[in-house]
């Protein structure tokens, strides 16, 4: 209504039917309610990204202001143990979120995520940071 600056009948009764179609395809979409189990691992999880996001923030500043090219950029796959689906978007949330490192796949057949990130020094440390980090806490709340 905004777009055609019209409060019509035509334009209401559209918008109507929209959104109840909308709806209806969503409700589809419904996924299944989380379990969460430890709400203690809920907030250690919060505060171990937050710290996380504030050190990552830092390191790419540093590496972009100094104007780096030796920053060695790679990939990262690894094998999760994490199959809930909700567990699973909050691990890509994150792992999208911490700046200098992004999701890109994950393959639910063999469980494995394929990880891209801009400063690889060690590859199996990043991974060893993943599961030890975020996977533990995401597994002691979802299953």
């Amino acid at each position: 209504m905004l777009l055609q600056q019209s409060l019509g009948l035509g334009q209401i009764l559209l918008g109507g039917v929209i959104a109840l179609l909308a709806g209806r395809a969503l409700k589809a979409l419904d996924p299944h309610r989380p379990r969460v189990r430890k709400i203690g691992s809920i907030i250690r999880l919060i505060i171990v990204v937050t710290i996380d996001v504030l050190r990552s923030n830092i390191a790419v500043a540093l590496i972009v202001l100094r104007g780096q090219h030796t920053a060695h950029s790679g990939f990262v796959s690894m094998t999760l143990t994490l199959e809930d689906r909700i567990g699973l978007a909050l691990l890509a949330c994150i792992i999208t979120a911490t700046p200098g490192s992004a999701w890109l796949e994950y393959d639910a057949a063999r469980g494995t995520v394929l990880i891209h990130v801009l400063d690889m020094v060690d590859e199996v440390a990043w991974a060893d940071t993943v599961k030890n980090r975020y996977e533990r806490l995401l597994l002691e709340i979802f299953q």
